[in-house]
């Protein structure tokens, strides 16, 4: 079976890195896995390189340390949709 999630994803190390737990992606919750899903959809759909997506997650992590690490998905997530004006905040 092949790992569906792409290379510069599984290999994130560091605060970056995904939870894992004996190599599998751990989520505490099911929005977590939502997220990830969303954010790996995203960068597909707009054709965008794994780095557009992952500099956001350095800066919401950067911007918070103490922030739950999947709430920080959230966070980029939600930079790169207004970045790439597909959604706005009302």
């Amino acid at each position: 079976m092949t790992d569906p999630v792409a290379p510069e994803v599984r290999d994130m190390t560091g605060v970056l890195a995904p939870p894992r737990q004996n190599g599998e992606l751990v989520f505490e919750a099911p929005w977590q896995g939502r997220v990830f899903g969303l954010a790996l959809g995203l960068v597909d759909a707009l054709d965008l390189p794994w780095t557009a997506f992952q500099a956001h997650l350095v800066e919401a992590i950067a911007s918070d340390p103490d922030r739950p690490y999947y709430e920080s998905w959230v966070t980029a997530l939600e930079a790169l949709v207004a970045e790439h004006r597909i959604a706005s905040a009302v």
